[in-house]
């Protein structure tokens, strides 16, 4: 049975065989390769046969296949259409599987929900291409879509970026936002051998459960600040803040930081999430 599932080394050389595959690097491609991982993934974000899915980069299909087996239904979309009909093949025995092509970056995914999984709440799972994991989380979190967690495969530094606390080396602007929307943690992590072709960095995957209720501020504001205060690391929060160009006098940003609970000489990366929403709630409008 093993070697008859998709991630066996056996059917992976078939299907490139078959249909001539080559790997494209422009487009970020290293499938999964190893069946304890794909396992491991599906078991860890906890899809079951209730469990409406949407997956990005199916790649041939190996871990499509696996959430099929486990899943209620399963949208793929992949940007390359040179795998579309390898996806045809290779996925024609799930009939609760469909593929669309397109770019997830540019495709109206509250309308997929919509129309391909019953309006949500989904689970998002997917071995990320290394070059588009921000801006894909990005658009996932910030467009209010009915999604319940995001479980992707990612470059393992930057997986430790997301669940960086303050204090620590890897925490900044990302750690911020990932930790404004979700609650994040690492459940896998995973070497660059289990991928073809094999990548030069070893890889983790990343459980983000979407968090129920946010705190209700102006959300650009806030981003605006952290954004600010990340922009120059070495400088203190008070100088990296009032040399960014807000166009608010450091009298008022002092004032602020004072009624934040936010030392004036406290550097961006020992801010806490809760204060960076306190400190963008008291300052006035920015002008950037």
């Amino acid at each position: 049975m093993e070697d008859k599932r998709l991630y066996s080394p056996k059917q992976i050389k078939r299907v490139l065989d078959k249909y001539g595959f080559t790997f494209s690097k422009s487009l970020g491609q290293n499938f999964l390769i190893d069946g304890n991982i794909v396992r491991k993934i599906v078991e860890e974000a906890n899809i079951t046969k209730e469990t409406y899915v949407l997956e990005i980069g199916p790649g041939m299909g190996t871990l499509t296949e696996e959430l099929a087996i486990n899943a209620k239904k399963v949208i793929a979309v992949e940007l390359d259409r040179k795998l579309l009909p390898i996806l045809d093949e290779t996925l024609d025995d799930y009939d609760n599987v469909e593929v669309v092509y397109g770019d997830i970056l540019k495709i109206d995914v509250r309308q997929l929900i919509d129309e391909k999984l019953s309006g949500g709440p989904i689970k998002v799972v997917a071995n990320l291409p290394y070059y588009v994991t921000t801006p894909i989380i990005g658009k996932l979190l910030e467009d209010g879509l009915n999604i319940s967690s995001i479980n992707v495969m990612v470059q393992k530094e930057v997986a430790e970026r997301m669940i960086a606390t303050p204090g620590s080396k890897s925490y900044g602007s990302l750690s911020v936002f990932v930790n404004f929307y979700t609650n994040p943690q690492i459940v896998v992590k995973v070497p660059n051998t289990v991928f073809m072709p094999k990548p030069k960095i070893d890889s983790a995957v990343i459980k983000l459960e979407i968090k129920d209720n946010l705190p209700d501020i102006d959300r650009e504001k806030f981003f605006k600040v952290v954004k600010a205060a990340f922009s120059k690391r070495r400088k203190t929060i008070i100088n990296a803040l009032s040399t960014y160009g807000f166009d608010v006098e450091k009298d008022i940003i002092r004032d602020a930081l004072e009624k934040s609970g936010i030392k004036q000489e406290e550097r961006a990366e020992n801010i806490s999430v809760e204060d960076f929403i306190k400190l963008s709630t008291i300052l006035p409008p920015l002008n950037i």
